[in-house]
């Protein structure tokens, strides 16, 4: 690798990158022609995005003689883990051909880990740090050839009845019957940690049946199983229903390396820098995707 300085703006030249490579800009041509290298072909120029060289030069020094980390190969094009409303509507949206299994962040990890899927959806809080996903990801997936990209900022709160009094803490949930969700989902984890972190114990609270999706939680408050749900704001206003703020949660991507650059999240993530995407994160409400893409931690 060359000690030239890495260029500041979004896209590379050939020249640039060849300077970059210490390499002929032949060389440059040939790995564009072949796929090896993440490109784009705009007004009749081949461009390189940064962000992307930037991932496969670190996935080159990563691993061992042919630049592969350890991990799973030929992963199946499926995303597991955390579901999001956002998330989800853009994978069909964009037809990118990704299918998705929404079983909590913890179960998506552990099967990204074992291989059984490209990406993974996560938003998990880790309590000692108060930071999100990295502490998990770097514990549980240091050994894969993977990296994790920020997908939005999402608000959390309590999602209630129209006619019920607006709550102002968890507190005030006490003997009001709560949807909760299932073991192993960082929405579950992050609410046993405030209600700990209040004093509350768990059969204080009357529970309704699991939800397994942000959707079907909300769902249940809005038929009348349940009084309220720890919901996420976007889904609260999609139903009609109240919502009481209680804190903002970071929701990331973990990537296969080699899964990024290939037709399927290529895809999702182009799809993903939009205008009709960015429209509809902001029709959401409760949505921050301006780090969308951004790289907050490799293997």
């Amino acid at each position: 690798m060359t000690d030239t300085a890495f260029p500041d703006h979004e896209f590379l030249t050939v020249k640039e990158l060849a300077e970059l490579l210490r390499l002929k800009e032949r060389k440059v041509y040939d790995l564009a022609a072949s796929g090896a290298v993440p490109c784009s072909r705009a007004t009749g120029k081949l461009l390189f995005p940064a962000d992307e060289i930037r991932i496969w030069i670190d996935s080159a020094k990563s691993g061992g003689k042919d630049g592969s980390a350890a991990g799973p190969t030929n992963r199946p094009l499926i995303m597991p883990g955390s579901h999001d409303p956002l998330l989800d509507w853009a994978i069909r949206q964009s037809r990118c051909g990704l299918a998705t299994f929404h079983d909590g962040s913890l179960d998506g990890l552990e099967r990204f880990v074992r291989g059984e899927g490209v990406a993974a959806g996560l938003h998990i809080h880790d309590e000692l740090s108060d930071k999100w996903n990295v502490p998990a990801v770097s514990k549980s997936a240091a050994g894969q050839n993977a990296v994790l990209v920020s997908f939005a900022t999402r608000r959390r709160g309590l999602v209630v009845r129209p006619d019920m009094p607006a709550p102002s803490g968890l507190s005030d949930l006490a003997g009001r019957r709560i949807v909760p969700r299932q073991n192993g989902s960082g929405t579950d984890t992050l609410f046993r940690h405030l209600a700990a972190r209040e004093g509350l114990s768990l059969s204080g609270f009357d529970m309704a049946e699991v939800a397994r999706t942000e959707d079907e939680a909300v769902e249940m408050v809005r038929r009348g199983e349940a009084d309220a749900a720890f919901g996420l704001e976007a889904v609260a206003r999609g139903y009609g229903l109240d919502f009481v703020p209680i804190l903002d949660e970071e929701f990331a991507l973990l990537v296969d390396r080699k899964a990024w650059f290939e037709p399927p999240m290529k895809t999702l993530v182009k799809f993903c820098t939009s205008q009709m995407f960015k429209a509809r994160a902001d029709t959401y409400g409760g949505y921050d995707v301006d780090e969308l893409g951004t790289n907050v931690w490799n293997a």
